[in-house]
């Protein structure tokens, strides 16, 4: 196979993402032949293609090597395994689904077609700044990591957005809101940065700013192996918001905050200065400097796409192989179960306790979605959001 043939299913906001810059050619060796949606009216846009209203028989058709799955959350799931299991090569947006308990379900699926690629679309892990910090945690620069604080309140909805779809928002249609659509990113990199939790405490707010029955203001508390502890503060109800992540290890502290690193090294590790020095008070000397990165074009969500093309064609390693994707949506199902039982949550997460929950709110739901019939077009939304961030 020299090119591969990729169907993209589901045209909604990030479809349309993906199928813009597939159009335009911007990912080698990758044909994008046929497109699917139950929305007759968003084929039309795609009528150069062989359109498809039903995901199985595009599958089945034969005129696809791979699929982009871009559809609500839930579909993420039953459509990546139908794909796996009938010898299709998966790259699925995020979440890769919407618990712990259908991650596990997918990933089975790949690990019975293990020759097939699956991959997620992370394309935060893509970006020189990401990468950089993921570097320094690596090498080891800022010791053993103490204490971590996220505040990512820059994820800014209205309710002209969740109006925008009956699925968003909502148990039944997305399994959640803020977490599970927007900070599915966060929540990747927090894991890639740190590795999991043992214990989590969080705090939702249910409908707390916005006309949802879901989370749309999250603070929760996390408690590590090793001792340490992080804090992480997330709203789509705030303005202006915040992107601040703090790190504080043994060698210092390191601040990603507004495409900056700025790191303040200690000259010793704090552990050996707080048990040697004679001074009650002074801390240990540190070397202020901003950390520089090369900036590269070569990232967001083409980059994941071409990263996924080479991995099927040439076996080059995923950037964010789909397994992985179960970490970020165990930290977001852990969140919410957390504040629901009003308790702290051991990890792992009990995968079925939490779906038995969430089968539970789905069908004690009495809430009505209200959908406006006048909302912007998938396109504007794409077009509006100028920080080139997860269009979910």
């Amino acid at each position: 196979m020299d090119k591969l043939r990729l169907g993209l299913i589901g045209l909604g906001n990030i479809g349309t993402t993906h199928g813009r810059y597939l159009r335009k050619g911007e990912v080698d060796r990758c044909e994008l032949v046929a497109a699917c949606d139950i929305v007759p009216a968003r084929l039309e846009k795609f009528s150069d293609l062989k359109t498809y209203s039903d995901s199985r028989e595009l599958i089945r058709s034969g005129d696809v090597d791979a699929v982009l799955i871009g559809t609500p959350h839930y579909d993420h799931t039953t459509i990546g395994i139908d794909a796996l299991d009938n010898g299709i090569h998966v790259l699925v947006e995020k979440p890769i689904s919407v618990h712990k308990a259908d991650c596990e379900r997918l990933i089975a699926a790949h690990n019975r077609n293990l020759q097939l690629g699956f991959g997620a679309m992370f394309q935060m892990r893509t970006e020189p700044l990401y990468q950089r910090v993921q570097g320094l945690l690596d090498q080891g620069e800022l010791g053993e990591i103490r204490r971590i604080n996220w505040i990512v309140t820059c994820w800014y909805r209205t309710e002209a957005y969740y109006a925008s779809g009956g699925w968003r928002a909502t148990w039944k249609g997305e399994g959640g809101g803020l977490l599970m659509n927007q900070c599915p990113h966060n929540l990747d990199l927090f894991w890639w940065f740190f590795g999991m939790p043992s214990r989590v405490r969080a705090f939702c707010g249910f409908g707390k700013y916005h006309d949802i029955e879901t989370e749309d203001e999250v603070t929760a508390y996390f408690e590590f192996p090793n001792g340490a502890t992080g804090v992480f503060v997330t709203t789509t109800g705030e303005a202006p918001g915040s992107d601040r992540l703090e790190i504080a290890g043994d060698r210092g502290r390191l601040v990603v905050e507004g495409g900056r690193i700025t790191f303040n090294r200690t000259q010793v590790p704090v552990s050996e200065h707080l048990k040697t020095s004679s001074n009650a008070f002074s801390p240990p000397e540190t070397w202020n400097c901003e950390i520089p990165y090369a900036d590269t074009p070569n990232k967001g969500h083409a980059a994941i796409t071409r990263n996924f093309v080479d991995h099927v064609l040439d076996g080059a390693p995923l950037i964010a192989p789909a397994e992985q994707g179960i970490h970020s949506v165990e930290l977001a199902n852990a969140m919410i179960y957390s504040s629901l039982i009003d308790d702290t949550v051991e990890l792992p997460l009990d995968a079925a306790a939490y779906e038995e929950r969430l089968k539970r709110l789905i069908a004690e739901s009495r809430f009505e979605k209200k959908v406006s019939e006048t909302v912007a077009s998938a396109d504007d939304f794409a077009q509006s959001d100028s920080t080139a961030r997860a269009r979910g």
